[in-house]
């Protein structure tokens, strides 16, 4: 019998981090899902990445802060006829300003696309990895999980903690699941915040072909968390030791 088609799963995909990890794979598997809320921009990356390598793209469209649509999503990720070896949950959302300047309801769809989302879509993935003996989960994290970064951060906190966990968890079963913890990065994502270059030292901003191919290699050697760039390897290093209340400079990095 012929072996299923090698399947990666990308949210998040049209732009930043998400659009290298679709290009990326595209090179590497036979099918790419590619999900997003805009229906334009998914068709015109489906179109390139057909043409650069000849894969089988699938566009989902979806808004990952609404239920019914993570629902689809999950739905896809457990189709056992079409089995999913890879899930990337890149999807993003940030909000440049503290709690109490934000509305709640943004907070909560923040929460929802950065936890909820990424709770739900991994539950369904492992699911049916585990069920095959086969599989790898990258979740999208950051370095601001180490740091004292507001709602974010407290978010970002959450899916490093949980990806370290599931992977001890089912690593033993054949599946992988690695947290992906990035700093600031040349992408789209700071530029739709309002968050200026400048706002951050120069060597703090990461490349995303870099980050991604850096990512894929951890993966690859079984590392829990891959953490890009020498000068985050350094801070998140040097976080353990250093009082929670010196840490209060990182929060204005970033800001404006």
């Amino acid at each position: 019998m012929n072996a299923p088609a090698r399947t990666a799963v990308v949210t998040g995909p049209t732009s930043g981090i998400g659009l290298e990890f679709a290009r990326q794979l595209a090179s590497s598997y036979d099918v790419l899902v590619l999900v997003a809320r805009s229906a334009d921009r998914l068709e015109e990356l489906a179109g390139e990445l057909r043409a650069a390598h000849g894969v089988e793209v699938e566009v989902v469209v979806a808004d990952l802060a609404r239920r019914a649509d993570v629902d689809r999503v999950a739905d896809r990720l457990r189709d056992p006829e079409r089995p999913v070896h890879l899930l990337v949950n890149n999807a993003g959302f940030g909000l440049k300003q503290p709690l109490l300047a934000n509305d709640l309801e943004t907070e909560q769809e923040m929460l929802d696309v950065l936890v909820t989302a990424v709770l739900r879509l991994t539950h369904a993935a492992l699911g049916a990895m585990v069920q095959r003996g086969d599989g790898a989960v990258v979740n999208v994290s950051s370095v601001a999980g180490y740091l004292p970064r507001g709602t974010y951060g407290a978010a970002k906190a959450w899916v490093t903690s949980f990806s370290e966990w599931a992977d001890l968890t089912y690593r033993e079963s054949g599946v992988r699941v690695m947290a992906l913890c990035p700093g600031f990065t040349k992408t789209e994502f700071h530029g739709r915040m309002g968050v200026e270059r400048s706002s951050a030292p120069g060597f703090l901003w990461l490349e995303p072909e870099a980050l991604v191919r850096d990512a894929l290699r951890d993966l690859e050697r079984g590392r829990r968390v891959s953490v890009p760039g020498a000068a985050y390897k350094v801070i998140v290093t040097a976080q353990r030791y250093i009082p929670r209340g010196l840490l209060s400079g990182f929060q204005k990095l970033g800001r404006r």
